[in-house]
């Protein structure tokens, strides 16, 4: 039994409450599960340097979604949050698993979002393996 913290960005809510609700599902048999509201994919990583550093977790989902607009600001928000994403895990040294939607397209992120093929549940299983190989090492 492990402890996650759900760091999860407001903005697009509609379908990151999605991906919280594919987390949640992965990881319903786990010790402790909390989620931290954000207002975008732009402070996630900040949130998810803080839980990780706090030692009250055993690793980070990071959920999200960022759709591409008319302007360059979509490839400097991805950017900016997966290397951002990618620090905290190797600075803190727990698992980070990314489920920040970066999409072209609402239909692109209701399809991640959905039942099957959620990203939310996609980046919680992969976190949560991540501990066990972790622990291997």
């Amino acid at each position: 039994m492990y402890r996650f913290a759900i760091v999860a960005s407001e903005y697009n809510s509609v379908i990151v409450d999605r991906l919280i609700a594919g987390a949640r599902r992965a990881l319903k048999d786990q010790e402790q599960v909390n989620l931290i509201r954000v207002p975008g994919s732009f402070e996630i990583p900040l949130a998810a340097k803080r839980a990780a550093l706090s030692k009250k977790y055993d690793a980070v989902v990071a959920l999200g979604c960022v759709l591409r607009g008319e302007t360059p600001h979509f490839e400097y928000i991805s950017r900016a949050v997966s290397n951002g994403l990618q620090r905290v895990a190797l600075e803190a040294g727990i698992p980070v698993g990314f489920g920040v939607l970066t999409v072209d397209t609402v239909e692109q992120a209701m399809e991640r979002s959905g039942d099957s093929g959620n990203k939310g549940f996609e980046a919680a299983m992969a976190a949560f393996q991540m501990i066990k190989v972790l622990g291997e090492i």
